[in-house]
């Protein structure tokens, strides 16, 4: 895929790259067999939760897999249950003007389908500033590249959430194997991540990406178990 700089202006070229970008990798996605889904999903899963039993956030978000996306639709639920005693799960709601607002996990039946496919809690919203007090913060993305650049569907929701997430905070997006990239198309307002999980390599943290890590230091150290070093 094309180097395009961070500070890069934005162009028609850069567009058409990002969408030539979410094609190819939809498709990726979609040609996953059912088994393929639920393997990747099951690592993901164990990676993200030995991550959370690690820092022991006060607060965290994430969201509601749908579709192909990496974690499984049950994966609010297990990381709710790796929080400490009082930790508490936000989940996104999506506001009509595309920014993201946020609301508490309060167990699967209390989700209700919501615009572009997603699921959303139904409980009293916290306005779009709850972000900002999250230690860990889960993200979707399509791929993401090793500066922590990351490509979403379109809708620019998590780059305006993203903005509003303290520096020492560490966000971390799940992808499926092949969707940590060399280099992705990037403009202004593209808001980076400092780390991944894949199933085959669980936790990477992106050097390029990190500024002081949430415990002070610079990023958190990956996990080994198994031999391995994890509008939208």
């Amino acid at each position: 895929m094309p180097d395009f700089s961070d500070g890069a202006e934005v162009t028609e070229v850069t567009h058409a790259a990002k969408r030539e970008a979410r094609t190819a990798l939809l498709a990726r996605r979609r040609a996953l067999s059912a088994p393929q889904r639920a393997a990747a999903a099951a690592s993901v899963q164990v990676e993200l939760v030995a991550l959370v039993r690690r820092l022991r956030p006060r607060l965290m978000t994430a969201y509601v897999p749908v579709g192909s996306e990496p974690g499984g639709p049950e994966l609010p639920q297990v990381l709710h249950g790796a929080l400490p005693p009082g930790g508490e799960l936000l989940l996104p709601v999506l506001r009509d003007d595309l920014d993201l607002d946020w609301a508490a996990w309060a167990g699967p039946d209390a989700l209700v389908a919501a615009g572009r496919g997603m699921r959303e809690p139904d409980g009293p919203r916290r306005g779009v500033a709850a972000i900002a007090r999250a230690e860990l913060v889960v993200v979707p993305a399509l791929a993401v590249d090793r500066r922590g650049r990351r490509l979403g569907r379109g809708g620019g929701s998590y780059d305006r959430a993203l903005a509003r997430v303290p520096a020492t905070a560490l966000t971390v997006v799940p992808l499926h194997d092949g969707e940590l990239v060399d280099a992705l198309p990037a403009e202004p307002h593209d808001r980076p991540v400092r780390a991944v999980v894949t199933p085959a390599d669980g936790l990477r943290t992106l050097d390029a990406a990190l500024g002081p890590g949430p415990t002070g230091g610079r990023g958190v150290a990956p996990h080994t178990s198994a031999g391995r070093t994890r509008g939208r």
